[in-house]
């Protein structure tokens, strides 16, 4: 009987729906990746032999050393959100059903025939490559896994541009949104409820600022010519201590999404004039976002190159790290970025083909106008 990793191993790339079944099949929800990073550093060391190859922890990042004047990074975390009733791959004609097959095993398989048919090119390479498999997307940002390769060996990330494969249905997501999640404290004096004036009710004191965000409309707006659509959400309320008390202290978390034009400071600002009353703020985390970078010659070779619709990226990704480190990045990956994380997540050949393609044309390893 084939063990999940081995058939990983033992796949051919050339059946890219097959390679991502074959994926799907090794759990790895997030903390829980050594498997899977186990079985891609094997098919690596069989399939991909000339690639230099470092594994940290659960993240396996090979490079290629072919001297090119350009090094093209891709990324694509190993990990998947808790199962759902969806463990188990399951294909129907040309639709792959399965836990992470949009997010993102469709786009590490791409990764994995990309890395084979860099190998077998050897010297002969337009751009050098540098492919990475992390852990741990799907969780707070303090168990990142190109976190931890930043911190400990930021050269293996080094490169001109980056793209992660990230599902946007094979469209390219330019840039991302920031994301801040702050807490309002508000303070009050606990009394017997059947006598409230003897104390101060710090739930009725969060009421103004909880009907101001409520009401607020945080719109549009545009960047590098892509609308971005920002929100503003309270995602967690807390106050109370028994029924015949009056509350003496309320708190609620915000989490807005803001666009590239905005720092981290200015999306902090914007909240803090909502919370009339606020006692104390205390900051819980906070992304900054990613800019389009349109205008980058090598972004607009990118997207000239691929050929395919440009949108904004509606939420945070690992684009935004490199951004901050002067990298431009773009996501790109096979997948509808409406059914990740749902129990119905799945996806198709097609994309998956489209995806690898339009990779290989910007890598030179295939023609310009070619397919695969």
């Amino acid at each position: 009987m084939t063990r999940p990793g081995e058939a990983v191993v033992g796949t051919d790339a050339a059946d890219l729906l097959a390679l991502t079944a074959a994926l799907v099949a090794v759990p790895s929800p997030s903390h829980r990746e050594e498997a899977l990073a186990d079985a891609v550093e094997a098919r690596l060391a069989a399939r991909a032999p000339g690639l230099e190859v470092t594994r940290l922890g659960e993240n396996v990042i090979a490079r290629t050393r072919a001297g090119a004047g350009r090094r093209v990074v891709l990324g694509g975390h190993l990990d998947t959100v808790p199962p759902n009733g969806n463990e188990v791959p399951r294909l129907e004609g040309d639709i792959l059903h399965g836990l992470g097959a949009a997010d993102m095993k469709s786009g590490i398989a791409v990764l994995l025939r990309l890395a084979e048919e860099l190998d077998a090119r050897g010297g002969d390479l337009a751009d050098d490559c540098t492919l990475a498999f992390y852990e741990c997307e799907e969780v707070s940002d303090e168990h990142n896994g190109l976190r931890r390769v930043l911190a400990e060996a930021p050269e293996l990330l080094a490169g001109d541009v980056a793209v992660l494969l990230e599902p946007t249905g094979a469209a390219i997501e330019a840039g991302c949104q920031g994301s801040l999640h702050l807490e309002a404290h508000f303070d009050g004096e606990r009394a017997h409820s059947a006598r409230p004036w003897r104390g101060h009710n710090a739930i009725h004191r969060a009421a103004g600022a909880l009907a101001a965000i409520a009401a607020h409309e945080p719109g549009t707006v545009d960047v590098d010519g892509l609308t971005f659509r920002e929100s503003l959400q309270v995602v967690q309320v807390t106050g109370g201590v028994a029924h015949n008390v009056v509350p003496d202290a309320c708190s609620f978390v915000v989490n807005r999404r803001f666009a590239p034009c905005y720092s981290v400071e200015e999306a902090q600002a914007q909240v803090e004039s909502l919370l009339a009353g606020v006692d104390r703020i205390e900051i819980l985390n906070a992304s900054p976002a990613a800019p389009p970078n349109l205008a980058d010659p090598v972004v607009a070779e990118l997207v000239a190159c691929f050929g395919v619709p440009v949108r904004p990226k509606l939420g945070w990704t690992d684009v935004a790290r490199f951004a901050a480190l002067g990298v431009p990045a773009v996501n790109f990956g096979p997948g509808d970025p409406e059914v990740a994380h749902t129990a119905g997540e799945h996806v198709a050949r097609h994309e998956i083909e489209a995806c690898h393609q339009a990779l290989a044309r910007f890598l030179g390893l295939l023609p310009a106008t070619g397919g695969g």
